[in-house]
């Protein structure tokens, strides 16, 4: 194949494709159908003006040229954003949120006309100041301590300001959550040491309490120690003296066998035996 042969192909295949989008083209800007997927909603204009009812997930028709359906994504989106506060105590405080928002299917008229099309307009223009001003707002009436301690209700807080800013343009929050709450260095290392010495103090409490049960169990067990002696004491009587010197003298009898103990150079001991009745 010569060079101006291969050329030759080139430009009709060039010609072939630019022919191509342009029918394809065509047919989109020229057909009366217009397809809307589920989790969408349209918005038609006519010469530019948008119509005032919200079209449904479906098929639909227009006008090729004088009508165009917009859709919009009624979806839940996400979005992240950080930025910095100062807290009651006038602490730095920066802090990092999520959210998952979704614009309101009745109110997607008003979004196009008031913001765009796109949600991503919508998360510049209107979510992200309005939650770095629903921040600022709810961090200024919290110590910094507190936004440790009371998070949740710092971030419940947070969450109800952004809602009321973001529905008044048409958006829902659906799920607000607080990632995470920086201080400066110092202050970290202040609250750490604060902790620590908390913990040292709850130990040495527990310590001392474990310290005085045991002296108590000890007391006790003395006490009752001494209690069971005095009780002994007060049953040792001279009658009970006089019965255990019996006994022992019985024992003895008992276990005599009859021969008496040689003795040198002494008197035969004598025993004295009641004669028999």
């Amino acid at each position: 194949m010569s060079f101006d042969n291969a050329a030759s192909t080139g430009q009709k295949f060039i010609k072939f494709a630019v022919v191509g989008v342009a029918v394809i083209v065509g047919l989109s800007v020229l057909s009366p159908i217009v397809v809307i997927s589920a989790g969408e909603r349209g918005v038609m204009t006519t010469f530019g003006k948008p119509d005032e009812s919200v079209y449904q997930p479906g098929i639909h028709f227009r006008v090729p040229l004088a009508q165009t359906m917009h859709l919009m994504d009624v979806r839940i989106q996400k979005g992240e954003g950080e930025g910095d506060a100062a807290s009651k105590d006038l602490q730095s405080v920066h802090t990092k949120i999520a959210i998952n928002y979704h614009l309101d299917p009745r109110q997607v008229v008003n979004v196009f006309k008031n913001i765009g099309p796109s949600t991503d307009i919508a998360a510049d223009r209107i979510i992200i100041p309005a939650a770095q001003e629903a921040v600022k707002a709810v961090t200024a009436k919290f110590t910094a301590e507190e936004l440790i301690s009371r998070r949740t209700e710092a971030r419940d807080a947070i969450g109800n300001l952004l809602r009321q800013k973001m529905e008044r343009h048409g958006l829902l929050l659906d799920e607000f959550a607080i990632v995470n709450f920086a201080f400066s260095r110092s202050f970290s290392e202040a609250i750490e040491a604060k902790v620590k010495a908390e913990q040292e103090k709850l130990k040495a409490e527990r310590d001392l309490q474990r310290i005085e049960v045991e002296a108590k169990q000890k007391v006790a067990s003395a006490k009752a120690e001494a209690d069971a002696l005095a009780l002994q004491r007060q049953q040792v009587t001279s009658e009970l003296l006089q019965l255990r010197k019996i006994e022992n003298e019985r024992e003895a009898i008992r276990k005599w066998d009859g021969k008496l103990p040689q003795v040198t150079g002494g008197t035969v001991p004598f025993i004295q035996v009641s004669p028999k009745d």
